[in-house]
Order: structure tokens, then C-alpha cells, then sequence
């Protein structure tokens, strides 16, 4: 099997599912507060405008998919906006 057609196949195998959306946008959100290492750098770095829009965007996804998620889905998206929350108001206090 040639390279290409395995990562494709690859990718196929792993399902896209609200949790790991919810996951990606939160490690988004964590790298933004410079609790993680920037994706692309590796560097820690605090960027207040990109972890709002973040947990903005967990918020509309939350807003939107109200009644719609499992028990588990929801308490995964309410636990990580309250860590974010927590996150951002301790990030903006440190100036």
C-alpha cells in the first residue's frame, strides 16, 4: 500500500466525533492561555484574544447542541468551559 493511501485509510478509521471537536477547541483555548505549547512552535505563549474566541466558540457549540448531546457529551463540554473560564479570568488578573 503506497504512504498516501494508508494515511488515508488512516484517517477513515478515526471517526470525527463531537467530543473530539470539543477536545481540539479546548486544546486550542489551553495553548492561547499558555497552559500547553503552541501546536505550530512549541513555544508557551498567552494570547487572551485567541483563548476568548475559543471558549466563545465552545459557547455558541454548547448554546447550539442544547438537548442534542449524551449525558457524557455534555458533561465534557460543561467541565472544559468552566476549566477554560477559570483559566482566562486567573490569565487576565495576571495582566
Amino acid at each position: 500500500m503506497v504512504g498516501s493511501e494508508r494515511e488515508t485509510k488512516g484517517r477513515e478509521a478515526e471517526s470525527a466525533t463531537f467530543s473530539s471537536l470539543v477536545l481540539m477547541l479546548a486544546a486550542s483555548g489551553l495553548a492561547s492561555l499558555g497552559a500547553a505549547p503552541d501546536p505550530g512552535g512549541g513555544e508557551k505563549k498567552v494570547d487572551l484574544a485567541e483563548a476568548r474566541q475559543a471558549i466563545d466558540v465552545l459557547e455558541v457549540l454548547q448554546a447550539k447542541t442544547a438537548g442534542n448531546l449524551t449525558a457524557e457529551e455534555s458533561r465534557l463540554l460543561e467541565g472544559i468551559l468552566f476549566d477554560l473560564r477559570m483559566r482566562y479570568v486567573e490569565a487576565m488578573k495576571s495582566g
